[in-house]
């Protein structure tokens, strides 16, 4: 046999040999000269802890408080009113349109069509109706000596009443060859040129009213009970910047599609700097609670996998509470959550939650 050979089978021997040594629950190993003890601990004993030592935990003294809980909304911004401006008339365009980008006021002038014979027909109409009133009045004088019917009076009323209606509609016609601006905004969009034709319902331009912007959104049906018109909201856009505002509208039939019902904010926009289609987290408060804020660190979990905080009774004896959180602080110089599940004034333990045990009794010093 190879010397190699009888080398692996005396080292595999001694290593059967020091399996089957028998050992003690209490082993002594050194390790570079230092003694290190090792104890078994029986099963549910407080392993790192001796009988003899009692564990000394942070805690923190919390009481109820009012809170509002607010529902996150992803939406975007929307102009209050857009409109198209559409010409009444058939016309050519005569002069240059307003430009795209321009701001306008209510009753500025955005297309102009040619008047044509509009005027004439004015004219023409008001001849007629001073005709018309000449024969009326000089019927009633006839009619006061007996000289004129009944009839022949009401049909010169009706003559005049006709003739009225018709400078009415040659005024309108005249007036409407000026296509204006219904409010104050924006033009967006511009459809024609100079010398254009304009056919009847035409789009001269549309017009944007930017002045309050909305912010619109979907609630899920879960939630939307909660919200009503007046609520306040806090928006944050994608570009960073923060808005406040109202809910100035709250759906009451859903959409076929989500199940989710449209939500509408008014936002100040006096600067008009908050362009439409941008994309916006919304915070809108809804219902009152009374719920107590915790340090996000002494959140802890039960065996089961519930989710809760330990605190200590009067006792100091160590309880598990289950709790709910409904939403976190803003507040950077004093962060956390705020959680519902407790109850008045309440021992919460902050720093060694980790290392005791409900029905645990331990010595506890305040967190100020």
């Amino acid at each position: 046999m190879k010397k190699q050979q009888l080398v692996a089978i005396a080292l595999f021997l001694v290593v059967v040999v020091w399996m089957l040594i028998p050992r003690d629950a209490n082993t002594t190993e050194t390790n570079g000269g230092t003694e290190v003890i090792l104890q078994a601990a029986p099963e549910g004993a407080n392993v790192g802890e001796r009988a003899d030592e009692t564990l000394l935990v942070r805690t923190l003294q919390i009481s109820e408080q009012d809170y509002t809980q607010q529902i996150r909304i992803r939406g975007r911004t929307q102009a209050f009113r857009h409109v198209m401006v559409r010409a009444e008339e058939p016309g050519r365009i005569v002069s240059q349109p307003v430009a795209r980008g321009a701001r306008v006021s209510a009753g500025d002038v955005l297309c102009e069509l040619a008047i044509d014979a509009r005027d004439t027909n004015l004219a023409e109409a008001r001849g007629r109706l001073e005709q018309a009133q000449f024969e009326y009045k000089a019927a009633l004088d006839l009619q006061a000596r007996g000289l004129q019917s009944d009839v022949v009076v009401a049909q010169l009323n009706a003559a005049v009443a006709s003739a009225e209606a018709a400078v009415s509609r040659a005024e309108l016609s005249l007036e409407r060859t000026k296509l204006r601006a219904p409010f104050d905004g924006i033009v967006e969009t511009r459809s024609v040129e100079l010398g254009d034709l304009l056919n009847l319902g035409a789009v001269c331009a549309s017009v944007l009213d930017d002045s309050p912007m909305l912010l619109i959104g979907l609630v899920p049906e879960q939630l939307v009970s909660v919200l009503s018109v007046g609520s306040q909201v806090s928006a944050e856009l994608v570009n960073g910047r923060r808005v406040n505002g109202t809910v100035s509208y709250l759906a009451r039939v859903a959409d076929t599609n989500s199940r989710s019902y449209r939500i509408e904010v008014e936002v100040a926009n006096s600067g008009s700097d908050i362009r439409e289609g941008i994309t916006a987290e919304l915070l809108v408060d809804a219902q009152q609670l009374r719920a107590h804020k915790i340090p996000a660190s002494a959140l802890t979990l039960d065996d089961a996998g519930e989710v809760g905080v330990k605190t200590l009774d009067q006792n100091n004896s160590v309880q598990f509470q289950r709790i709910d959180i409904i939403g976190d602080s803003a507040n950077e110089l004093n962060p956390g959550v705020w959680v519902t599940g407790l109850s008045g004034e309440t021992t919460l333990i902050t720093i060694g939650q980790e290392i005791v045990f409900p029905g645990q009794r331990v010595e506890s010093t305040t967190t100020f």
